[in-house]
């Protein structure tokens, strides 16, 4: 019997919804809006949120970043640079020593990779591409938590003769060794012919992390041992007669006399990347005669900053998100109250003919859950949709996931319930003697 009521009361709530659809849909307007900003919002934050994830895999976990300062020359012949006379001293710029002061002198160092870039050509059987060559050590792969997709890793004979022997990218394998395994084969870098010892796994990389965080593309990266690089390649700290001919101080150039291009220092805890970096600055500092010629970042901790800045900004969002909710339930509240006025004669007519005021009560909160539902699932759809629009349009990412959509829609349906009781109750309250001579 109690379940036959309910049905009744669904049905006749069901047939005033449908016997008003224009209304019914203006009032479910800010539920749908509501709804479609949140899930959208979220989408967002989401997509945001890993972004930066991504980037802090990318840089490493617990890295110091040291990277030199060039020299700039923009004068005549005769005349001190700005930096030549700020400096006052010589500087013998980053250098292998310094990256084995600091392995011995921090403490808290778990790993320290130092690196040579150089901008070189790879040819084989024709086919010449431009590439990167760069000189490292095995910790650079535990660094930034690279892996071997085949062959193996670059042996202590290896390093210590700067043999010429390489692991290459995943791209330089694709454009160099499409039809054939790379182990054991060769290719040319310059004027020096290397063996292929390793291939890396593919790192995926968007152009937005590149742009960013000023990284390049791994996959078509070269690498060889450090002394292989300083031995066979380009020793900067090395200074010979070419060096000093070709020197022209008349020209606009960056005089780069760093022997290495970049050491990334990893530390044991997140707590100690501050405090070891200011050490670091220190020792570097003392070593070079004081001067600054060298520049420390911690990117995790500006990508942190940067995510924090992120979930503060989700929050405003999704704190008007919410406003737009709460703006749609009392839209709900407001028609159902002038719904109660318009049909005060039928609710009379029920309660008449035996109906009980939980009947009404029913009936119309069946209407608000109704209204608020239905613009809760064309909320959910038209949430989905614009996530995917940003993503389109922006070239953004935007993940939209369960929690979000469930959220969403269980805060629509519990709005048209909570602002629903009010206009229930006023009209279960009406006397139907009343009700049945209003005009």
């Amino acid at each position: 019997m109690f379940d036959e009521r309910l049905k009744a009361n669904f049905q006749i709530a069901l047939d005033a919804v449908i016997a008003n659809k224009l209304r019914s849909l203006l009032t479910a307007l800010g539920i749908i809006f509501g709804v479609a900003a949140v899930i959208a919002m979220l989408a967002i934050g989401n997509g945001a949120q890993q972004e930066i994830l991504e980037q802090i895999r990318l840089v490493g976990v617990n890295n110091i970043v040291i990277e030199p300062v060039f020299e700039q020359i923009e004068q005549t012949l005769g005349e001190e640079t700005d930096l030549e006379v700020e400096r006052g001293k010589f500087s013998p710029g980053l250098r292998l020593s310094d990256v084995d002061a600091i392995a011995e002198m921090i403490p808290g160092v778990r790993n320290i990779s130092p690196e040579i870039i150089l901008e070189t050509f790879l040819v084989k059987s024709g086919i010449r591409r431009s590439a990167k060559l760069v000189g490292i050590t095995p910790a650079y792969f535990e660094v930034l938590d690279f892996h071997l997709r085949e062959g193996k890793m670059f042996s202590p004979g290896n390093l210590i003769n700067g043999d010429p022997v390489c692991i290459i990218g995943r791209s330089v394998q694709s454009k160099f060794f499409a039809k054939e395994s790379p182990i054991g084969k060769k290719i040319k870098s310059g004027n020096q012919w290397l063996e292929v010892i390793g291939v890396m796994e593919e790192r995926l990389i968007s152009e937005q992390s590149i742009s960013k965080l000023g990284i390049r593309d791994f996959n078509m990266d070269v690498y060889i041992p450090i002394q292989s690089m300083l031995i066979r390649f380009k020793n900067r700290d090395l200074v010979t007669g070419y060096s000093i001919m070709n020197e022209d101080p008349s020209n606009t150039l960056s005089q780069n006399y760093h022997q290495i291009d970049k050491i990334v220092v990893q530390v044991e805890e997140s707590e100690s990347l501050n405090p070891t970096a200011e050490v670091i600055a220190k020792l570097l500092e003392r070593r070079h005669n004081q001067v600054v010629d060298f520049e420390i970042t911690i990117p995790e901790l500006l990508l942190k900053q940067q995510q924090r800045t992120q979930n503060i900004f989700n929050l405003v969002l999704g704190a008007i998100a919410g406003i737009s909710l709460l703006v749609g339930g009392i839209g709900i509240m407001n028609i159902m109250l002038a719904s109660v006025m318009e049909r005060i004669k039928e609710i009379g007519l029920r309660l008449s003919l035996g109906a009980k005021k939980s009947d009404i009560v029913n009936q119309f909160l069946f209407e608000a859950v109704m209204i608020s539902v239905s613009g809760g699932i064309i909320g959910v759809s038209l949430g989905i949709f614009l996530a995917y629009l940003v993503s389109i349009l922006g070239d953004f990412p935007t993940i939209v996931t369960i929690s979000s959509i469930v959220l969403s829609f269980g805060v629509a349906a519990s709005v048209g319930l909570v602002f629903g009781i009010a206009p229930a109750r006023k009209a279960a309250s009406q006397d139907p003697i009343t009700s049945l001579r209003y005009e």
